[in-house]
C-alpha cells in the first residue's frame, strides 16, 4: 500500500506521525507495542498482548498516523483465534446451554435490548444527528450496522467511533476485572513461546481455519471468517477428528494484529468530527456494562457460574477481543464463547431490524 501524498495543504491526518514515511509508522508502532505489552504482561494483566498494541495503535493514529491493517492480515487473524478458541470446546458444553437456554436467551435479547433504549435516547436528545445513535449504540454486529446506517442516512463516520469506543472500553474493563480476580496465572505461559509444534495437527488446523474463513465469506455470512471456522474447528475438535495445535507465538502475533486493528482506527479526524458525541456515548457505554453486570450476578445465582466467567459471557463485545481475554485467564472458555457467540448471531439476526424499526419511529 503506497502512502499518500495530498497536494492540497496540510490536513490533521498528514500531521505528527503521519509526515514520516509508512515503514517507520509500522515501526514505530511495532516498538510502542512491545514495550506495553511487555509492562501489562510484567504487571500480570491477561490479555496484555492484546491491550498494549491496542493503545499503541490508538497513540498512533490519533497523533496523525496514516498506516491501517490490511484486510488479508485480519482475516488470517479472525481464522487464528476461531480455531484457538475451537480447541477448548467440550461436549459437555451444549448440555450446559440446552439446560439453561431460557436463562441465556433472556439475558441476550435484554442486552439488546438495552443497547437500542440507549440509541434511542441519544436520538430523542438531538444530540447525534439523524438516526446515528441507533446505529452506533447496537452492541455487536459492527460492520452490518455500519452498513445499514449508511442507507439510512446516519453518520457512518460517528456509527464507527461509537462501536470501536464500546470496544475499547468494555475490552478494558474485562481486562481489569480478569486481572483483579486471578493473579499470577500468565507467568508459566512465558516459557512454552517457542515450544516444538508438531507438524500435521498445525497444517491441519491451518487449512481447516483457512478454508473455513473463506467459505465463511463465500457465503457471506455475518463474522464469516471467524464463526465458520469456529463452527467447523469446534465440530471437528469435539468429535476427536482434528487435534488443534497453535504455536504460542502465532497467538501472540494474531493478538498484537488484533489489538492494532481496533487503536488504529481512532484517528484525528475521528475524534474531533465525535467530539460533540463523546460523552453522550460514554454515558450510553457505562449504562450498558452496568446492566451487562447485572446481568452477569443473575447468571451466578441462577445457574453457577462462576463470576469471572460469567462477566465476561455477558460483556457486550466485541466477540474477538473477549475471546482473547477469556483464553488468557482462568476461566470457562467453551461458555464464555457460546454466550457470545449467541449473541452475536441473534443481534445479527433481528439487530438491523429492530433498528431500523426504531429508526423508523423517531
Amino acid at each position: 500500500m503506497k502512502p499518500e501524498h495530498p497536494a492540497t495543504p496540510m490536513t490533521p491526518e498528514s500531521t505528527g506521525v503521519g509526515r514520516l514515511p509508512q515503514i517507520w509508522q509500522w515501526c514505530l508502532l511495532a516498538a510502542l507495542s512491545l514495550i506495553l505489552a511487555a509492562l501489562l504482561e510484567m504487571a500480570g494483566i491477561p490479555a496484555g498482548l492484546l491491550m498494549g498494541p491496542m493503545v499503541a495503535g490508538a497513540l498512533v493514529g490519533m497523533n496523525g498516523g496514516t498506516i491501517r491493517l490490511p484486510r488479508q492480515f485480519f482475516f488470517c487473524v479472525q481464522v487464528v483465534l476461531a480455531m484457538m478458541i475451537a480447541g477448548s470446546m467440550r461436549p459437555d458444553l451444549f448440555a450446559t446451554f440446552s439446560s439453561n437456554w431460557p436463562l441465556f436467551l433472556a439475558v441476550i435479547l435484554s442486552v439488546i435490548g438495552v443497547s437500542t433504549l440507549c440509541g434511542w435516547t441519544i436520538t430523542r436528545m438531538r444530540i447525534l444527528p439523524g438516526t446515528t445513535a441507533i446505529w452506533g449504540s447496537s452492541a455487536g454486529a459492527a460492520s452490518t450496522m455500519l452498513l445499514m446506517a449508511d442507507a439510512y442516512g446516519a453518520d457512518a463516520r460517528l456509527v464507527a467511533f461509537m462501536q470501536y469506543l464500546r470496544v475499547v472500553f468494555v475490552a478494558g474493563a474485562a481486562t481489569m476485572v480478569a486481572h483483579l480476580w486471578v493473579s499470577g496465572t500468565e507467568a508459566e505461559t512465558a516459557t512454552r513461546w517457542f515450544a516444538p509444534v508438531a507438524g500435521l495437527p498445525f497444517l491441519a488446523t491451518l487449512s481447516v481455519g483457512i478454508v473455513g474463513g473463506f467459505l465463511g465469506k463465500l457465503l457471506r455470512v455475518p463474522a464469516g471468517a471467524f464463526l465458520v471456522p469456529f463452527a467447523i474447528g469446534s465440530a471437528l475438535n469435539v468429535t476427536g477428528m482434528l487435534t488443534i495445535e497453535l504455536p504460542q507465538w502465532l497467538l501472540a502475533l494474531s493478538f498484537a494484529l488484533l489489538g492494532w486493528n481496533i487503536g488504529l482506527s481512532f484517528t484525528r479526524s475521528i475524534i474531533a468530527h465525535a467530539r460533540r458525541a463523546f460523552l453522550p456515548t460514554l454515558v450510553s457505554i457505562f449504562v450498558l456494562m452496568a446492566f451487562s453486570g447485572a446481568l452477569a450476578v443473575l447468571l451466578i445465582k441462577a445457574a453457577g457460574i462462576d463470576p469471572l466467567t460469567a462477566y465476561l459471557a455477558t460483556s457486550p463485545g466485541g466477540l474477538d477481543s473477549i475471546a482473547v481475554i477469556a483464553a488468557s485467564s482462568d476461566v470457562d472458555l467453551p461458555f464464555v464463547m457460546a454466550l457470545q457467540t449467541a449473541r452475536l448471531l441473534i443481534i445479527t439476526l433481528i439487530g438491523p431490524v429492530l433498528a431500523r424499526f426504531v429508526a423508523d419511529r423517531v
